[in-house]
Formats: structure tokens, sequence, C-alpha cells
């Protein structure tokens, strides 16, 4: 037991040197195991100690390399398989919005088609047919300035010639040998006279071009104004039930008396809106004043002189005149 403290404090004081420091704890080990194995003697508590490494040795050098392995065979193709689609990605923002366009050119205002003719309402009841009156003189006035002619049309294509048919002529033979001339005979009598025969005539040859058209005659004298004596029914109003305003059909109507006024100054104009002389309901012979007045007024508006236009009762009074007014005509005095 003293030995080994002894061994022990011998190792403390070699802790300087680390080789001899190694073989020595070696050998304490060594002497360790053979003391256990002699006398089994009770453990004692000794102090650990620390282990010490020696340095690294020198690294040899690099052995040659060995040969190359054989390579490997192929593997088998592998199965190509298509993965699934991912997720769809968000939309991106969007986009700033684009100036707006130039404004169109303002469209054109077109007037819409006339609208249809209203239903033609009941006809009246027939009146008691007048006493014919007297026949009044008439005169006929004068044709007015024909009208220039218009030009002609233009020439048609002639026909196409036929085809010529095929012609044959055979060749022509040998001339003969003169033969010897033979003596005069005696002179024959003359012969009757043969009946003359006309031939086919010949087709028609194309026409020649037209010729240009030649100047206008000069315009005859304007003759005198014919006179209309008696109050001729000329154009006439129509009215809607109770009303008294003028439809746009009778507005062009009026446009119209107007026009062949200005073109013939000698005539005078009588606006007849009378009613039957057997109607006494003072409401009707108001309406038909107004139609009468409405019917002035809109000629004096288009251009007729007032002197030139009379109302009254012009027209057969046998007549009855509903929902309209009659515009008579005839010569001024």
């Amino acid at each position: 037991m003293e030995r080994r403290m002894e061994i022990v404090r011998m190792i403390r004081r070699t802790e300087v040197v680390p080789l001899k420091r190694t073989m020595l704890v070696a050998a304490v080990a060594m002497f360790a195991v053979g003391c256990s194995t002699a006398q089994a003697p009770e453990p004692v508590a000794v102090t650990p100690v620390a282990q010490l490494v020696g340095p690294q040795g020198y690294q040899g050098p690099v052995g040659p390399a060995g040969p190359q392995g054989p390579v490997g065979a192929v593997g088998a193709p592998g199965y190509v398989m298509a993965g699934p689609a991912g997720a769809e990605g968000p939309a991106g923002p969007m986009g700033p919005q684009g100036p707006a366009g130039a404004m169109g050119a303002t469209g054109a205002v077109m007037v819409g088609a006339r609208g249809p003719s209203g239903d033609v309402g009941p006809a009246g009841m027939q009146g008691a047919a007048g006493d014919t009156g007297v026949q009044g003189s008439s005169m006929v006035g004068p044709a007015g300035p024909m009208g220039p002619a218009g030009p002609a049309g233009a020439q048609g294509l002639a026909g196409q010639t036929g085809v010529q048919g095929a012609t044959l002529v055979g060749p022509a033979g040998p001339e003969g040998r003169s033969g010897a001339a033979g003596t005069q005979g005696v002179n024959g009598e003359t012969g009757a006279q043969g009946y003359a025969m006309a031939g086919r005539a010949g087709a028609a040859g194309p026409s020649g071009d037209v010729g240009a058209q030649g100047p206008n005659g000069p315009v005859g004298a304007q003759g005198p104004v014919g006179a209309v004596g008696l109050w001729t029914p000329y154009r006439e109003i129509t009215f809607d039930s109770n009303e008294a305003d003028i439809e746009p059909s009778g507005k062009s109507t009026i446009s119209e008396i107007a026009a062949y006024m200005a073109h013939n100054p000698s005539l005078e104009l009588g606006v007849d809106g009378s009613i039957n002389s057997a109607s006494t309901d003072p409401t009707n012979q108001d309406l038909s004043n107004r139609r009468v007045s409405a019917v002035r007024d809109a000629l004096m508006q288009a251009g007729v002189p007032a002197y030139k236009i009379q109302t009254g009762a012009f027209g057969d009074p046998q007549l009855r005149r509903n929902r309209r007014v009659d515009v008579l005509l005839k010569t001024g005095i």
C-alpha cells in the first residue's frame, strides 16, 4: 500500500514531461492489474488523472490509385409521369382606364315615313237631286306649251350574219382542141318576147345612225286668259269630328291653292262650309263657321290677298258638308 502511494507521488512529479507521464500511467496500470489478481486488496479512492494525447504523427504519402472498376449496366428507363397542374395564380391587378374615345358626329334628322291613311267615314245620306241649272258658257283655256322632245333612243345592235354554207366546185376539165370553123348558117327568125320576172327583194340593210336633235321651235304667243264665269269646285279641306283645326294634309292643300292663285291672279276664291239647310242645330252652324274662318286665315297666311277670298254658300245647297269645307274659284269681276 505504501508502495502504491509512492508511485502516485512519482506520477504527480512527472506531469511536466508528457511522454514520461504517459509511460508511467501505463506502468501503473499494469502494476494495478497484477496486484488485484494476487491479493485483491480493498478499493482505494484514486484521484482521476487527466488523459494525455501525444502529437500527431507524420502523414505518409498517398498510395497509388487502384485500377478503375467496370462501368455498371445502364438501368431501365423510368416512367415519365406528368405531375398534376399547379393551382391557378391570382388574377393580376386591372390596368388603368384608357382615354375615352372622341364623340361621334351628330346624327342627321330624317323625316319619318308618312303614317297610314285613316279609315274612310261612312257615306252620308243621298240628298234630293236639285233641278238642272241652265248650261253656263264654257271656255277652253289655252293649251300649255309643248315640252321639248326627249332624246332618241340608242340604235339596237345588228344581228349576227349566218354561217356561210359549204360550196363544192368541181375541178375544171381540160380545154378541148378548137374545131374547124363551119359554114355560116342561115339567120333564124326572131323568137317571141319572153316574160320578165322580178327577183326577190334582198334583205334590208341596217339602219343608219340617228341624226342630231334639231333645235326646239319658238314658243307661240300667250293666248288670252280664259274666264270662269261660275263658282267651280276646286279643292276641299277635311276636319276631324267636332274639331276646327286644320290637319297636316289640309295644310298641304292650302299651300297648293296659294301657289295656283299666285300663277292666276285673275281668279277669286270662295270658301263654303255651309251645312244642309234642313239642320236647325246652332252648334253645327257655329262649328262650320269656325272651320270656314280657319281655312280663310290659313289662305291669307299662305299669301292669298284677303280681297280675293269670299265666304258664304257658293256650292250646291242640297249637299251635306260633313266635316269638310269646299274651296271654289271663278274669274273676278
